[in-house]
């Protein structure tokens, strides 16, 4: 069963049957800086396995999204987040704040992340803070992963 909460004009919903994959990964592939080319299929399957939350205007159109990486029982990895241009400056991204903070899945965590180049004042109105034990944590980066070509 979805779960859905109405924030003014907006319906912030995890219903799948409602999201429109067509435009968040518009967004994604050629707006943002962290998955700029990111390939539809590569976008599709990253939300299938993960919690995607949509924002919706009166008339139903997608105006933002997120999604959170998560096992739904100790870790969660806030990403993805987005409000289209025309719906930025109307509380959206508090509204997807809250409703991920509220969101029956994601409680009881030891621990949630994010990254962010530009919101730390968003985020951390919501209990985010700088990173902790940084020197524990590792990755393997590959920045030019989307434009290679696919392997079969």
């Amino acid at each position: 069963m979805a779960y859905e909460v109405r924030e003014g004009d907006y319906l912030i919903s995890d219903d799948p049957a409602r999201f429109d994959l067509e435009t968040a990964h518009a967004w994604i592939a050629g707006q943002s800086y962290w998955a700029e080319g990111i390939p539809r299929a590569t976008f599709e399957t990253a939300l299938r396995n993960s919690l995607v939350f949509g924002a919706y205007a009166a008339d139903g159109r997608l105006a933002a999204f997120a999604r959170v990486v998560t096992d739904r029982a100790t870790f969660g990895w806030l990403c993805d987040v987005w409000v289209d241009a025309p719906h930025r400056g109307a509380g959206l991204g508090k509204a997807l704040m809250r409703y991920f903070k509220a969101h029956p899945d994601l409680q009881g965590f030891r621990r949630m992340h994010l990254a962010t180049a530009d919101a730390h004042g968003l985020y951390a109105q919501f209990g985010f803070g700088p990173l902790t034990a940084a020197d524990r944590w590792m990755e393997i980066r590959d920045p030019d992963v989307y434009r290679r070509p696919a392997r079969s």
